[in-house]
């Protein structure tokens, strides 16, 4: 439904906009020149991951003013406030843009079921989603005061209303709003608990073409006075004696057809001042037809078209002065300054309605003039009669809007609102896309962290998709070293575990804190002389700028002696209610001994398990074998190879086992004897700096020394032949393990994070 309903609804609002021959148009477009949006693949690698990214609903095709201002420009704003910003169509939004943005931003979007997905999916990641509009077209409580709507038929009416109630939709699933007026403000608070006030502001290439627009402003002037009504033919200047007598002209610059009403109200006092001063002239500019009463001055008013707007400021500086009314309404009282601001650039003083955000931000006499609605003829006899006042005030004017109404004067603000706004934001680094212990534990910290309401990414080597799924919560999952997303958003916090994943931190260049989950010795993972325990060796000796964190105690204690390097400890734990306690009954079956390990890891130590268990009696025993990379050795006894196995799966092998023979001799955390322990199983163990935190031979399991692999098939006899031994290990066991449930570490390792969160973020306060 998502594309067809998005195609369907663009070409209804075409219609609304431009009528039939507008809708056809975008019909055409739409299969010609663009062809449909494709539904999100999350497994090609394809998108850029940005600090806020903009969702558009007015086609600048259509609507090109509102688009310009409140995307482009905005854009512009966050890009000097030191954000990375991206933009995509409503048409092509679905449950992929969330991936694509930390800050989603809904401009004027009615809403599409492919909007409601891209909200939800955004929500179940903490990405914050912002609403902006510069109209109060989000209830027709406010558009029915519209005359123009009011004066639509039946069928226009109920597709422009139905395409109002849709932006109301997506507002409301929305986090907070950002609008342009203090009036708008007001009224989106009756919708929404947080609104920010972000005005229009006017972009660098604006003051750009401004600036030289009205250093040519008397050639401008005699251009448009040569031009006179589009309709007629172009005389020589002298012919008008316009050299001698340029006179005054009176700019207004239409919108849309909504304006019109806002031309009535003031057209008897324009009337008035063309009949007094035959030095006046009238320039009417946009969707306005010429009222009949002006016909006695045709002569005198100059009619152009929209044009593009990169053109305006030369029209703009063209005239004397720029007329803005505004008629009362509510619906008008939420509108913008832009006429203001766009004549005030061009050093051209502008008359204002005294409401909304003309009243709030003109200083009447200074930068502008203002008028009540019966005050128009007598504003207008004054500023027509001072030449020198007007130029003062268009001075005025353009000086307070390049201090602060242009992108570049107003970062401070933006950067304020979006630091209120945006959630702490982090990125565990991974070696690896596949399942390991050391990369379940940083997953764990980052499903914390995600129910904490941070947002959090997953950054793995050579991941396989753009999403990762673990344990109830999804992730964005960014790939690096063969392409996937092109990452150029801000983070607080990045998090590496295992050693090579330091390197993508160290040369990140957006990261305000940088850490270090060290889950081993992992030096000693290589042979002597081999070049990579050197480069594993330095990321200990990092600087003051990393932070260090840990699994273990025994990690702790080695960074801190031979290292000096303080690090926080997040104890380990697992998910207690998926491993389920089994009484174990071998009565009519053999005892299943149960070896884990990579036996291409050294220290793995998995030849001396399976040489303890050549010494047990096969007749007796059976020997399960799980490894999730290396395969078996030839010279091994193995009854039951397990291989890879999912980790929702192990739970269930450790239940159907009876007692685990573990012999590494380098371990973190070791997880194998503790989740034996939570099935009620037993362990024969080589206690190792990864185990000894819980590991308490003859309590809740049977330590042997290292090298002796008789001595620990000598436990495993000792287990079987002993019921009394059984039942203490096991109830011991089961203690160990509910001890370590994930579930009661949660809060000190969110805490632990925090920590390091609050030594490098301090958001602003916006103000209202």
């Amino acid at each position: 439904m998502g594309r067809a309903l998005r195609w369907t609804y663009k070409l209804l609002r075409a219609w609304r906009n431009d009528g039939f021959k507008g809708a056809v148009k975008a019909g055409v477009d739409r299969i010609i020149l663009k062809g449909e949006a494709q539904d999100h693949d999350y497994s090609a690698p394809q998108w850029t991951v940005w600090d806020v990214l903009f969702v558009n609903g007015c086609p600048p095709e259509q609507l090109p003013h509102p688009y310009r201002y409140r995307v482009l420009h905005q854009m512009e704003q966050l890009k000097a406030a030191g954000y990375t910003v991206g933009e995509v169509s409503d048409a092509d939004c679905g449950a992929g843009t969330a991936l694509m943005g930390n800050v989603i931003v809904f401009y004027r979007c009615p809403f599409t079921e492919g909007i409601g997905e891209a909200i939800r999916q955004a929500r179940t990641m903490n990405k914050r989603i912002i609403f902006d509009i510069d109209d109060l077209v989000i209830d027709t409580l406010y558009t029915d005061t519209i005359p123009a709507v009011r004066a639509m038929n039946p069928a226009e009416r109920a597709l422009y209303d139905d395409g109002v109630k849709r932006y109301g939709m997506t507002m409301r699933m929305c986090d907070a709003a950002t609008t342009t007026t203090t009036a708008m403000r007001w009224e989106l608070l009756k919708y929404l608990p947080k609104v920010y006030l972000n005005r229009n502001c006017a972009s660098e290439r604006m003051v750009e073409l401004s600036e030289a627009a009205w250093k040519n402003g008397k050639q401008a002037k005699a251009a448009l006075l040569q031009s006179k009504n589009q309709t007629q033919p172009e005389r020589p200047l002298q012919d008008e004696g316009i050299e001698q007598s340029p006179g005054v002209i009176l700019g207004y610059f239409s919108g849309s057809l909504t304006h019109n009403a806002d031309f009535e109200m003031i057209k008897p006092a324009v009337l008035r001042i063309l009949e007094e001063k035959p030095e006046v002239k009238l320039l009417l500019m946009g969707q306005l037809d010429m009222p009949p009463e002006l016909k006695p001055f045709e002569s005198r008013v100059i009619q152009k078209t929209f044009m593009d707007w990169e053109e305006l400021p030369e029209v703009i500086a063209g005239v004397d002065l720029n007329l803005a009314p505004v008629e009362t309404s509510l619906f008008n009282e939420a509108k913008s300054e832009n006429k203001w601001v766009e004549a005030a650039l061009v050093k051209v003083a502008t008359v204002a309605s005294r409401m909304g955000a003309f009243a709030e931000l003109i200083q009447d006499g200074v930068t502008g003039y203002l008028a009540g609605d019966d005050q128009w003829y007598e504003v207008l006899k004054k500023a027509v009669e001072h030449p020198e006042e007007r130029r003062e005030i268009g001075e005025n004017a353009r000086r307070y809007c390049l201090d602060h109404c242009v992108t570049t004067a107003n970062t401070g603000r933006v950067r304020e609102i979006y630091e209120q706004v945006r959630a702490p934001h982090a990125g565990f680094v991974l070696p690896s896309s596949e399942m390991s212990g050391g990369i379940m534990v940083a997953l764990r910290h980052a499903c914390f962290l995600q129910d904490a309401g941070w947002n959090v990414d997953i950054i793995a080597h050579h991941a396989k998709s753009q999403v990762w799924e673990e344990f109830g919560h999804v992730f964005s999952c960014i790939s690096f070293g063969d392409g996937g997303y092109e990452n150029l958003a801000e983070y607080d916090l990045l998090i590496g575990t295992m050693w090579t994943t330091l390197a993508y931190i160290r040369n990140y260049p957006r990261v305000r804190c940088k850490a270090y989950l060290v889950q081993n010795m992992e030096r000693d993972f290589y042979a002597w002389n081999d070049p990579q325990r050197l480069d594993c060796e330095s990321t200990y000796c990092l600087g003051p700028d990393w932070h260090y964190l840990t699994v273990s105690p025994w990690c702790e204690g080695w960074l801190k002696d031979q290292y000096h390097q303080q690090a926080g400890y997040l104890p380990n734990g697992l998910d207690r209610e998926k491993y389920r306690a089994v009484k174990r009954d071998w009565t009519g079956r053999k005892i299943r001994v149960l070896i884990e390990g990579d036996c291409a890891a050294e220290y793995k130590n998995v030849d001396e398990s399976f040489a303890a268990v050549e010494l047990l009696d096969p007749e007796k025993y059976e020997v399960w074998y799980m490894s999730y990379n290396a395969r078996p050795k030839e010279s091994y006894r193995v009854d039951r190879f397990l291989h890879a196995v999912p980790y929702e799966e192990t739970p269930d092998i450790y239940a159907q086992c009876d007692i685990l023979v573990k012999s590494s001799w380098l371990e973190s955390f070791s997880y194998p004897p503790l989740e034996m322990m939570a099935t009620g199983g037993f362990c024969v163990l080589v206690q190792n700096g990864g185990n000894s935190e819980y590991v308490r031979d003859g309590e809740n399991c049977l330590v042997y020394p290292r090298g002796d692999p008789a001595a620990a098939a000598g436990a495993v006899e000792r287990i079987v032949q002993d019921a009394g031994l059984r039942e203490k290990l096991r109830a011991e066991g089961l203690k160990t393990a509910d001890a370590h449930d994930w579930q009661d570490l949660k809060a000190g390792i969110v805490e632990q994070y925090q920590q390091l969160m609050d030594t490098v973020r301090s958001p602003g306060v916006a103000p209202d």
